[in-house]
């Protein structure tokens, strides 16, 4: 089956800074996939260069097949692009926008039925014949993934899609989103929110610095973690014997990293013997928020 994205040693310079150092990347057809990295690792030059927006200084990227450069057109259609940025036109109303975008791509009044379903979906329906000027920062945000699904392709791409938006926009556009990915469209997520790619994504790649440092499933990447965390809320100090093992600290609320299951009888033996009480206690799995964060630091 053609991979629904295809980049190969692709490099990007910006005169002497070197955005993209040879990222090689396959993302399956189907695939609900997160593009993670801090800030400056690349993930939205490389966006850029998959919708057209940029050119490669080197290297090769398709969508669907289709080359982005010598294909642009076929490429273009196949790809959809919820942008970090609210840009939008402030001529129209959110259902003459949606109309005129699917126009771009060829789709006539016989696509109304899916702008008509993305609006709904979105919780856009009061809204249709409000000017975007007009509408607040999370409704902004909502059109503008109507917007880029309106020609419903194949490939999705949510550049921090939910950046600053209210809990109801954040369920209903993974609700949404997860039901386009069962249907069988591609989706590539990129994200602050690690809880979000943990809980949707089933492979992930590391971004840092222009390169690929890790890739990798995301069950694999948390197995890759040992250890776990003991979260404690004590009555009083903790005692000077485990304080080497404190992770983070809130006044008496503690969360200490455990290399091995057999450290909480430890912890709890250290705890009688200072006569610290236990208010509440917690055994937590690595997450891949750990994963990031040693990876990164590794790299």
């Amino acid at each position: 089956m053609t991979p629904a994205i295809k980049i190969e040693q692709v490099h990007k310079q910006f005169g002497a800074l070197h955005a993209l150092r040879g990222v090689d990347l396959t993302i399956e057809q189907g695939e609900f996939f997160a593009l993670l990295g801090p800030n400056g690792a690349g993930k939205s030059t490389l966006i850029n260069l998959l919708a057209g927006l940029l050119r490669p200084s080197s290297g090769n990227l398709s969508v669907m097949g289709n080359d982005v450069m010598a294909q642009y057109r076929q490429a273009r259609h196949a790809l959809g692009v919820v942008p970090q940025e609210l840009v939008f036109d402030p001529f129209f109303n959110v259902r003459e926008m949606l109309r005129f975008q699917a126009g771009y791509f060829g789709k006539g009044p016989e696509n109304d039925p899916w702008i008509d379903e993305v609006i709904e979906s979105l919780g856009l329906t009061d809204k249709v014949n409000t000017n975007m000027r007009r509408l607040s920062g999370g409704m902004k945000r909502r059109a503008l993934i109507a917007q880029a699904l309106v020609h419903k392709p194949p490939v999705i791409v949510l550049d921090e899609p939910t950046a600053g938006v209210d809990v109801e926009l954040r369920y209903m556009l993974w609700e949404f989103i997860k039901r386009l990915n069962r249907e069988g469209h591609t989706i590539i997520l990129t994200t602050h929110y690690l809880e979000e790619a943990e809980a949707l994504c089933s492979r992930v790649a590391l971004l840092k610095q222009g390169e690929v440092i890790a890739l990798d499933s995301t069950k694999n990447l948390l197995a890759s973690m040992p250890g776990k965390k003991l979260r404690l809320k004590l009555a009083s100090e903790l005692p000077p014997s485990l304080i080497g093992m404190v992770r983070h600290q809130e006044t008496q609320d503690y969360t200490l990293s455990l290399n091995a299951i057999n450290q909480v009888e430890y912890v709890l033996a250290e705890l009688r013997s200072a006569n610290v009480a236990v208010e509440d206690m917690q055994l937590i799995e690595p997450d891949l928020e750990d994963v990031f964060v040693d990876l990164m630091g590794r790299a």
